[in-house]
């Protein structure tokens, strides 16, 4: 039928629509040549060099959003949350003569003076506190504010040894060899001079104003027997009493840490590919390191396999947002987790304040600033502008890093009460199912609705 006879036996009254003008130049558009990778490129070549940011991780991988919960139903005896205990306590380092004993199984990861201003690293010490948890100086060396107000404390030694201090290590709760972080594996630290104040500069001994970065490796050791030493000599500073750890990016999992377990430390702390940075190249946090829940059972089979369960402990970071994401890592195999970009929000990180202007002051909506290495920072949290860090009461930060370490526990609480536990330590990878074949394969749990884990016949579940 011809267009004209249509339209003659249309309804009377009933206006004939225009179809739109066909684009015969558009054949759709790349997903590899997107066009925030068109604008990357061509900011490259204005720039002539890589990009640098903060934040976490912008790409989708598996993650624990791709697990979920058993509960009980018939088949578990589920705890009642108003009436029977569920508890948080969790030993860091337990064969240590004074081990970390933490009232949650979470606290607060390494983030240094510099990176972070005064007020931000005061209210997450204070906020800790409040919550039974622990804190860890970052790299730079420790402001006695920090010490002060943490009531357990981390002090870290990094590859470039800038701040470090023996008499401040002799103050520590625990040490922590900082070996490497889940964003950028295989990389050393960042701290852009905008940030680098003259307070800041001499605490690292390092001149004011100009890009600080550390080594990609410690100058002590080339493998685990000369690491093994210098565990051994840092035992003897602090009298052979606190806990050593650790920190290890996620990369080789497996071997990585079986050669860590050699060592002899006390905590072997695995930072996810999910981790955050205050700066760091985008494609080393784009592409580099392996997904959490990939390497929390690959670290856990380790010590597992060298005869280290219960007697070192494993803490994992990277991309805990909340209680659930907390309660999945427990029940993959780690003893706790350290957070830290989820603690930076609790302060404030992103949020719309009415000091705040994030679309004049760092040209994006609260919500998608990743500028945390410019040191302008609208809500005074990763700055070492005075008037800037105004914006960040620390008061109320602290109240707030309370509250948010309380929740998580309180939310993982629930969930290992829903799987029939009286202690969130007893979760266990029974009581996971994956959600993607992916994160079947990665978490090595079975598929949801069905038997099979993917890539292991072995561990079919009945």
């Amino acid at each position: 039928m011809s267009q004209e006879n249509t339209a003659a036996k249309a309804a009377p009254g009933v206006e004939k629509k225009e179809k739109p003008e066909r684009d015969i130049h558009n054949l759709g558009s790349s997903f590899i040549f997107k066009p925030n990778v068109i604008d990357d490129i061509h900011v490259k070549a204005e720039l002539g060099r890589y990009r640098m940011r903060g934040f976490s991780l912008f790409k989708k991988i598996p993650h624990f959003d791709d697990l979920t919960f058993l509960p009980g139903t018939l088949t578990r005896f589920v705890i009642e949350g108003y009436r029977e205990k569920c508890e948080t306590k969790t030993i860091l380092g337990p064969r240590a003569k004074r081990p970390m004993e933490l009232d949650i199984p979470v606290y607060i990861t390494g983030m240094s003076f510099g990176a972070l201003s005064y007020e931000a690293k005061t209210a997450l010490a204070r906020g800790a506190t409040m919550a039974g948890s622990a804190t860890c100086s970052g790299e730079g060396g420790m402001i006695p504010d920090e010490r002060r107000y943490s009531e357990k404390w981390f002090y870290q030694l990094i590859q470039s040894r800038y701040g470090f201090n023996p008499h401040h290590a002799r103050l520590a709760d625990a040490i922590e060899f900082f070996i490497g972080q889940g964003c950028k594996v295989g990389m050393g630290g960042h701290l852009m001079g905008q940030k680098v104040t003259d307070q800041v500069a001499e605490m690292r001994s390092l001149p004011a104003g100009i890009d600080q970065r550390s080594p990609a490796r410690h100058p002590d050791w080339l493998g685990p027997d000369d690491l093994a030493l210098k565990v051994e000599e840092v035992r003897e500073a602090t009298n052979w009493e606190i806990p050593i750890q650790l920190k290890l990016g996620a990369a080789r999992v497996y071997d990585d840490v079986r050669m860590a377990a050699k060592c002899e430390p006390d905590c072997i702390y695995i930072d996810g590919m999910e981790g955050g940075t205050g700066a760091g190249p985008h494609l080393a946090t784009e592409d580099t390191g392996v997904p959490g829940i990939a390497a929390i059972r690959q670290a856990r089979k380790a010590l597992d396999d060298v005869g280290k369960t219960g007697e070192i402990s494993l803490i994992y970071a990277g991309g805990i947002r909340n209680g659930a994401d907390l309660a999945k890592a427990i029940a993959l195999g780690a003893d706790a987790v350290a957070i830290g970009h989820a603690a930076l929000i609790a302060l404030n990180c992103n949020k719309d304040i009415e000091e705040a202007d994030f679309p004049n002051e760092m040209g994006v909506e609260a919500g998608y600033c990743y500028h945390c290495h410019t040191g302008r920072c609208p809500v005074g949290v990763t700055t070492q502008d005075p008037q800037l860090r105004k914006r960040l009461n620390p008061d109320e930060a602290a109240e707030r890093v309370y509250n948010f370490l309380h929740t998580l526990a309180v939310e993982c609480q629930l969930f290992a009460r829903a799987c029939a536990k009286t202690n969130v330590h007893s979760l266990e990878p029974e009581d996971l199912a994956a959600l993607t074949m992916e994160a079947s394969s990665m978490a090595q749990v079975p598929m949801a609705g069905s038997q099979h884990t993917v890539g292991r016949p072995d561990m079919t579940r009945y």
